[in-house]
C-alpha cells in the first residue's frame, strides 16, 4: 500500500463519527426502562472519554425534532430543540413538571422512568452525544 493510500484510510477513519444513531425499540414497562438505562450507562462508560463534557443522549422523534437528555445524580436535564417543542405537553403529563420559560427542562431524577415511558412510542432513534451545551444546568454524566 502506498503512503497516500494509508493517508486516505486514516482520513476516512477520522471522518467517521464515533457514535451512530441506534434505532429505537419501544419501552413498554418500567422494567424495560430500567434495563435500557443500565445498558446505556454501561455503553457510555465504555465509550465516553473521562475528559469529555456535554455528555448525553439525543432522541430523534419520529414526528419531528430532537430532544437532548443528560442525567446527573439528582436531576434529568432536557434540551428540547425548537422543532420538538410540540412535545412539551407530553413531558408535563409524564413528569408533572411545569414548562420552563426556555428550552431547558430540569426535572428531578426520580422522573426519568416516567419520562422515558412517555417519550418511548415517539422516539425514532437515540444517539450518544458529547460536547452538547446543556446550559448552566449541564453537568458531567459520570
Amino acid at each position: 500500500m502506498t503512503p497516500d493510500a494509508n493517508q486516505n484510510n486514516d482520513n476516512k477513519d477520522s471522518e467517521r463519527p464515533r457514535f451512530r444513531p441506534v434505532p429505537w425499540t419501544s419501552l413498554e414497562t418500567p422494567q424495560d426502562v430500567e434495563l435500557w438505562i443500565e445498558e446505556h450507562n454501561r455503553t457510555m462508560q465504555e465509550l465516553v472519554k473521562p475528559q469529555e463534557t456535554g455528555v448525553g443522549v439525543r432522541f430523534r422523534l419520529a414526528p419531528g425534532g430532537d430532544v437532548y437528555m443528560q442525567t446527573a445524580a439528582d436531576a434529568v436535564i432536557l434540551d428540547v430543540e425548537p422543532d420538538a417543542s410540540w412535545i412539551a405537553p407530553l413531558i408535563m403529563a409524564a413528569t408533572g413538571a411545569e414548562q420552563p420559560a426556555g428550552s431547558t427542562w430540569v426535572l428531578p431524577d426520580d422522573k426519568l422512568v416516567q419520562l422515558l415511558l412517555g417519550l418511548s412510542t415517539l422516539v425514532e432513534s437515540s444517539l450518544i452525544v458529547t460536547g452538547h451545551n446543556f446550559g448552566k444546568h449541564g453537568r458531567r454524566q459520570f
